[in-house]
């Protein structure tokens, strides 16, 4: 928070620290670098950008901890060497969706003033390195937490799972992980699903994830399951779009099944958490009608929906889970 002018501005500026990581990484700089002390000249010519420029850049990124430099050599750091090196096992692709992200929000005025973003495309009608870059950049986060929010969830008696707009699969081959005997099954984009295979089949997990091609405001999710799971969804569209949603779901699944939901769960004044609150403008600037909601709010649309004994569980991530048991015809 603030507390002076001076501390203001320095927020004001801040952009410029993002936009030297995101121009460093979009040009390849620390792959350039790689294991070696290099000149800045060296990796302008590797790169084929300006000598001058180029090493203005790489002064840039050693103040910010990202390059170190002796004499006129450059090397990468432990962390720009682990995780920004095209090819490392460490490689943090979604950074690539990152700078997708700042052309978005480069718009937040106009999306400001129109209400809604100024930029959106649907999904299917962005090229496929957007794409692989938006499941990469989910398939981080959620790789990292999944085993832990799916240790959070009451699995006795489950066998089938839906995991509902799932991605890269990375929560139903947790599912599927945490007991013997659970089947999970990914419902998503025709093309997102052939990315999902790939990471499906890199575990070796094609035996008990199964992929089902959908559209979540134009069909159906199917029938039969035990516990549906909706992770990063509701924040892509609108209340009457999740009521929806939560309808189907409770369609798709047994009697006494449960419905999941993990999102920024908002407090009822908007304010926090704060993450949340920023979350909320990235959905103004990227998509149609999304947002951050309330926990009054996502309750409302389950029990509307036929949803009985909801609860919430906050993960330690900043998101929260939201359960519902499927009220018995």
């Amino acid at each position: 928070m603030p507390r002076s002018l001076d501390e203001a501005l320095d927020l004001a500026l801040s952009f410029q620290r993002s936009r030297v990581l995101l121009t460093a990484f979009e040009l390849d700089v620390f792959t350039a670098v790689g294991e070696e002390e290099v000149t800045s000249e060296s990796v302008a010519l590797r790169l084929g950008t300006d000598p001058r420029a180029t090493d203005r850049l790489m002064n840039a990124l050693c103040a910010l901890g990202l390059l170190r430099k002796r004499g006129v050599l450059f090397s990468n750091t432990e962390v720009s060497g682990r995780h920004l090196v095209r090819g490392k096992p460490g490689y943090a692709a979604g950074l690539h969706h990152y700078i997708h992200l700042w052309r978005h929000w480069s718009t937040l005025t106009e999306a400001v003033r129109k209400g809604t973003s100024v930029t959106y495309r649907p999904l299917e009608e962005r090229g496929g390195e957007e794409i692989r870059a938006l499941i990469a950049a989910m398939h981080e986060r959620a790789s990292r937490r999944a085993p832990s929010v799916v240790a959070l969830i009451d699995l006795s008696g489950v066998s089938e799972v839906l995991d509902v707009g799932g991605g890269s699969g990375a929560y139903a081959m947790a599912f599927v992980r945490a007991r013997d005997g659970i089947r999970a099954t990914i419902f998503d984009l025709p093309h997102v699903l052939p990315l999902t295979l790939d990471y499906i089949r890199e575990e070796g997990l094609e035996d008990r994830v199964r992929l089902v091609e959908g559209d979540l405001i134009r069909d159906n999710l199917g029938e039969g399951y035990d516990l549906v799971f909706i992770s990063a969804v509701v924040h892509i569209f609108s209340p009457t779009q999740n009521l929806d949603l939560m309808r189907k779901a409770a369609r798709a699944l047994n009697p006494g099944g449960r419905l999941v939901i993990q999102d920024f769960i908002m407090d009822e004044d908007r304010t926090s958490p704060p993450f949340g609150t920023l979350f909320a403008l990235n959905m103004l600037v990227a998509t149609e009608a999304g947002d951050t909601y309330t926990e009054s709010e996502v309750r409302g649309w389950m029990e509307e929906a036929g949803f009985d004994n909801v609860r919430r569980t906050d993960t330690p991530w900043g998101t929260a889970l939201m359960e519902g048991t499927k009220l018995r015809q």
